[in-house]
């Protein structure tokens, strides 16, 4: 399993919400928000879950998380480390279900339909089978 740790820079802005802005000093462009602190830490991992995906995905190498202490922290912010796991994200996306358009006689469908056949099931067993992941008896 893919597992990261990357500090993150949680700045609070001087505007007073409650909100914040979330950086990651190691990986320029991997930028979010939040409009509070459960928010910011919930959007903080989705942004660096993507972000390192894409990295993997792309073959980029990925960096080594800083020092806390090299980091600069702004006035009213910190910092916290955020754990993700890209397996997650990968499996998430490849099982993602799609839609495909298909062609078939109107009669054929009409007896399907009688016979209450889901045809998304049917086309992925079809599929598989072809393919080699289900053996035949």
């Amino acid at each position: 399993m893919t597992r990261y740790y990357f500090p993150a820079v949680f700045d609070s802005g001087n505007d007073g919400s409650k909100g914040y802005t979330v950086t990651f000093p190691d990986l320029p462009g991997c930028i979010t928000e939040g409009s509070d602190i459960e928010e910011s830490f919930r959007m903080a991992k989705d942004a660096l879950e993507g972000y390192l995906y894409g990295m993997e995905e792309d073959n980029e190498s990925i960096p080594s998380p800083s020092n806390l202490n090299d980091i600069s922290v702004p006035s009213g912010g910190f910092i916290a480390y955020i754990e993700v796991w890209t397996d997650y994200v990968r499996d998430e996306l490849q099982n993602k279900a799609i839609k495909k358009t298909l062609t078939i006689p109107k009669w054929l469908n009409d007896v399907a339909e009688k016979e209450n056949i889901n045809f998304s099931q049917l086309l992925q067993f079809a599929i598989k089978e072809r393919l080699g992941f289900i053996q035949k008896d």
